[in-house]
């Protein structure tokens, strides 16, 4: 950014427009999360990430824009301005946070060796269940919507049919037909 630029940035800036918000933070954006990614140690990753830190720290600072606390001549006098509230926020962050560190203790390897594994499905599988679902609910007709989501809770086609008031065979074909066009949906090669 040129400093002929800065000063109609920080102009637009005081007069609340967004445009300008979206543009200077996307420029200085990247030098404030290396900063504060500097300064992360792992026991603080577990307690907040560096966007954490310069979002709230955009927050702040848009508000003082708009009631024109400050008055910036260079882009370096901006960009140090900014690099001294991120550090001020993120030491407000550690402190914060300074009990629960203080406090929590890893689990040892010795204690986490005989434990079975969780029987939640993984971050992954999860994505994927809701992404077939999505996918279900795409290929589905409106009309048979209820019947699927009915499955989905763990009923019987008996079940089902006595809920929606179909023939017990109906459901049943409702449900096939529904499962090869998934099945003809996923053997269609995708387009990037």
């Amino acid at each position: 950014m040129s400093d002929d630029s800065l000063d109609t940035m920080v102009e637009k800036l005081s007069n609340g427009e967004s445009a300008a918000a979206e543009r200077v933070f996307c420029d200085f954006e990247p030098f404030l999360r290396a900063m504060v990614r500097r300064r992360l140690s792992p026991s603080l990753r577990s307690k907040f990430d560096s966007m954490d830190v310069v979002q709230s720290v955009w927050a702040a600072v848009l508000e003082g824009f708009r009631e024109r606390r400050w008055e910036f001549k260079t882009q370096a006098a901006l960009k140090a301005f900014l690099a001294r509230v991120t550090y001020h926020h993120f030491v407000n962050e550690c402190r914060r946070n300074r009990l629960a560190l203080e406090h929590e203790l890893p689990l040892s390897p010795d204690l986490t060796a005989g434990l079975p594994p969780s029987d939640q499905p993984r971050p992954s599988q999860v994505a994927q269940a809701e992404e077939l679902w999505e996918t279900l609910l795409k290929l589905c007709p409106p009309a048979h919507r209820e019947i699927v989501m009915l499955k989905q809770q763990g009923l019987g086609a008996s079940e089902i049919a006595a809920r929606v008031g179909l023939h017990e065979g109906s459901v049943r074909r409702i449900l096939y037909d529904l499962a090869k066009r998934l099945a003809s949906e996923r053997d269609r090669p995708s387009v990037l």
